[in-house]
């Protein structure tokens, strides 16, 4: 014969197990949640390291050099210019010392020959009496000029007057000089200089234009 089972224990029974069930769904949702916290408190230790620095790409670099390079670049250049200028004044002195040595000896004959030149027709009756040579600009201080020689093949004293012309490339006559020698002996030679005021470029050509014996 079956025993009856009271209702109160099967209700009870029923009710443990429903609170046992509960607590077993809260236990695994904290488990899930201690998780989830755990993987987060990693991601944000990952996250809070310092990355390893590396090397800046100079090729980017703008801006002016360091003051020290800079510096230093300033006085070579200072350096460089202060250079060419003493230069410059070397060969400006050398010039105008070059140019008042000959203009003291021929200024008197240069202005004799210019006047005895100017009524003269063609290339006189001098001219193989005559040669023109080219200075070196070392020796005139970079001034372009010729040393006229002049020579008396005649058997008696005589005064010559030369004309120089300095032509282009095109053969225009850019410049004119005169020089001169007076009271020369038979044989005797004089060499005055014709010295053009013209720049060495473009580059002008010496041409004896005429060659008056007096």
């Amino acid at each position: 014969m079956t025993r009856p089972i009271p209702s109160g224990t099967g209700r009870s029974s029923r009710s443990r197990r429903i609170a046992g069930a509960l607590l077993a769904t809260l236990a695994c949702s904290a488990a899930l949640v201690s998780c989830g916290t755990g993987s987060d408190s990693d991601s944000d230790s990952g996250a809070s390291a310092s990355p390893r620095p590396t090397a800046p790409n100079e090729s980017s670099f703008t801006g002016t050099a360091p003051s020290a390079l800079a510096s230093e670049a300033a006085s070579a250049v200072d350096s460089a210019r202060a250079s060419a200028s003493a230069a410059a004044s070397s060969v400006s002195a050398a010039a105008s010392g070059f140019k008042a040595s000959v203009d003291a000896g021929t200024a008197r004959a240069a202005a004799a020959a210019k006047e005895e030149l100017k009524d003269v027709k063609g290339s006189g009756n001098a001219t193989s009496d005559v040669a023109v040579t080219g200075l070196p600009t070392a020796q005139t201080g970079g001034l372009l000029a010729v040393l006229v020689a002049i020579t008396n093949k005649t058997g008696q004293q005589a005064s010559y007057a030369v004309q120089v012309d300095f032509e282009d490339s095109d053969g225009k006559v850019v410049e004119t000089r005169f020089v001169g020698a007076e009271d020369l002996d038979p044989g005797e030679r004089a060499e005055p200089v014709a010295i053009s005021t013209k720049p060495l470029k473009p580059k002008l050509t010496p041409r004896l234009a005429k060659a008056q014996r007096y």
